[in-house]
Parts: C-alpha cells; structure tokens; sequence
C-alpha cells in the first residue's frame, strides 16, 4: 500500500494545481490552500511545447488545452528587420493527436487547471497558507494562517518563486536572482501570419510574437534594461506602454506594425525583472518537498517553466503511487526531475548570455531546437 494517502499541495498555480490533479487520479486525497483569496492569475500566455502536452495528457488535460488555445508547429526566427534566419520544426511527441506546440492564454489555463481540481473533490481553501510546520516520522502536523491545522503525509510546496514552505523548511537564505534581464508582454490581436512562435533578434533585444488563439497572440520583448532604467526601479505605470513602444524602437517589420497600431494601453503592459532559482538537491525535507519555481524557476528563452512545473506533478504522483517508503519515493522523483530541470535552466541562461552580449555567438535557433530534442525523452 502507498505510504502517501493524504496530501497538503500549498499553492493554487499551474504546479499546485497539477500535483492536486495527478494525485487525486491515484485515490490520495489532498487539500489545496492558496494565500491569494481572489485565487486568479496575472499575465498573459503560456507556450505548451510538446513535451508539456504530453504531461497534461497524463493528467487529462492535453485536448481540453489544445481545443482552447492555438496549435502549432514550431518556432521561427527572424533578424530586427523581419528577414526570416531559421525555421525550427518540432515533432509531436504527445501522440499523433496533438500538436508539436500550443500557444494559450495564462487565464484560460488557470481556469482549465481550477475546474479539474474541483472535478476530482479536492479540498480548496484561498486566502490562507501555512503559518507553521511540525515534521515527525509519520506525517507532517500544519498549522494554517486562519488557525485551523491538519495533519498530512506529505507536503508539497508549490508556491512559486518566494515560496514560503522553502524559506520555512530549507534555508531561508535561498532567494532568486536576476538574470540581467526583464520581460515585457502585451495581448494584441493575432496577424494572420503568425502561426507559430516568431522571434526578431535586435542588437541586444529580442521581441517575438505567441499565437494564443486564433483572434489573439502575445508580444513579447526581452532585453537588458538600460542603465538608467534597472529592474528594482519602478517604471511609472501611466508610461508603461509609451516605454514598451520605445524599447521596440529597433525593430520594424510586422514588430514595427503592432508595436504602433496596438501597444496603447499602459494598464495591459505586463512588465518584468526576469528571476532564476536552482535549489541543491535534494528538494525534500523529510516530508515536505519543493515543485516547480519554488525549487527550479528559469528564464523564459525556450518556453520551459510551466512544462516542468507540470512534469514534476507528474513524476511525484507516478512515484508516491508506488508501495515504497516516503523516503524512496521522494529520491525517485528527485533521480527523475533534477538534472532535466538544471538542463533547461542552463539551456535558456546560455540564450539569455547571448542576447545580452552578441559577440559570444551563441546560436539561439540552434539551442532552442536541440532542447526540443532533448526534452522530447520521456519524464
């Protein structure tokens, strides 16, 4: 008999949400709790690359997702100008039913990933977390922020980037760092040839464009902020849209065209400081263990962070169903996840290092494609 039959997932995003979905298919019962009371989302698309299909079809949400977003079939790159550089194709390692790619909006997903959670009976609570936890050889005793407690088999920390349960139970010290760049985005409605991701690399800039359904796509820039403008500085919010058009000046092309026929609104700009996080190994505490950003958060240069957060859902359950020790179950997960997600932290910082200074050549189409390979091994 599994060692693991009730379960506390803290965080209600797209890693809390998946382990909540994962482990319910297996008869573990499990309460979610999520500190945001309103229990929504901020920004704007998600890339579901194939490899992250194919974890959402484990959990049965790999056609709902692909019916509600855009697929597609890879990614192309461009120069500042719109000249076309590269074409990179990817298979559909999913299953011939699904595409190599999807494009969806951050909302929508959330919504998808909710209504499952509610579907398999999992408890959810919002507008609490955790305030303390007591581990003992048999199960963990929580106690919560509205000073109610539980008592669990395991806990997952799935709360993000600045994760409590990381600084409660691992070293507090462990905290993100910048990676020398920042990430705008904006919804723009989608041009019609844009049916696949298209990236324009400028000097020391990149934009691209995301196809997330078929009236809609996102558009992107990544850049090293200008020394006066650094990322802990505060952009005045009522500029936002006129700095984005500005940071786009480079560009033209199709960059050009959005760039002054929609970048307009101030209050749909989504700006960012672009954070990493590779937390030691390994990522549990007797028995508590660390998900997605709360234990590998990396930049967004091949699309990759949703997809592992959603694998490492994926992996836990397959491995906490086994009739082995806790113990066990958790250096399993950890022999299966780890070095897959240092690889796509290292893969995406390497890319980030080239657009931020040209002259080492590193070739981004290169990179992107040979990751899409690599990640196309099974979890």
């Amino acid at each position: 008999m599994p060692a693991v039959r009730k379960v506390l997932v803290v965080g209600g995003g797209i890693g809390g949400l998946s382990a909540a979905i994962a482990l319910r298919k297996r008869g573990v019962e499990v309460d979610v709790v999520e500190v945001n009371p309103k229990w929504d989302v901020y920004g704007v698309g998600i890339i579901q690359p194939a490899n992250q299909i194919r974890a959402l079809a484990a959990i049965g949400l790999g056609e709902r997702c692909v019916q509600e977003g855009y697929p597609f079939e890879g990614s192309r790159f461009f120069d500042s100008q719109g000249n076309l550089l590269a074409d990179v194709p990817f298979e559909r390692i999913a299953g011939p039913e699904y595409p190599p790619m999807n494009g969806i909006t951050r909302p929508r997903l959330h919504r998808i990933l909710q209504e499952a959670v509610k579907e398999s009976k999992a408890g959810v609570r919002t507008g609490l977390t955790v305030s303390a936890l007591e581990q003992r050889d048999d199960g963990v005793e929580v106690e919560f922020t509205d000073d109610t407690s539980g008592r669990y088999d395991l806990v997952i920390g799935a709360d993000g980037l600045y994760s409590l349960i990381r600084s409660l139970v691992f070293d507090p010290d462990l905290e993100p760092e910048f990676s020398g760049q920042v990430v705008w985005r904006y919804n723009v409605p989608r041009l019609p040839e844009v049916d696949r991701i298209c990236v324009f690399q400028g000097m020391k800039r990149k934009a691209g464009f995301v196809p997330l359904a078929p009236d809609l796509m996102y558009i992107l820039l990544i850049e090293k902020p200008p020394s006066d403008s650094p990322p802990g500085k505060k952009l005045p919010e009522d500029r936002l849209a006129e700095i984005f058009r500005e940071r786009l000046a480079e560009f033209g092309g199709p960059v050009a065209e959005v760039r002054d026929r929609y970048i307009t609104d101030s209050s749909k700009v989504v700006y960012r400081p672009v954070e990493t996080l590779l937390v030691p190994p390994p990522w549990y505490r007797g028995r508590v263990v660390l998900v997605g950003d709360a234990a590998h958060a990396t930049s967004p240069h091949i699309g990759q962070g949703a997809s592992m957060a959603i694998e490492d859902a994926v992996v836990l359950a397959e491995e906490l169903e086994k009739d082995v020790p806790v113990h066990e179950a958790l250096e399993a997960f950890m022999r299966r996840r780890y070095e897959r997600c240092k690889y796509v932290i290292d893969v995406s910082a390497r890319i980030g290092r080239g657009e931020m200074d040209p002259s080492l050549g590193i070739d981004a189409a290169a990179l992107t494609g040979q990751s899409a390979v690599v990640l196309a091994e099974p979890i």
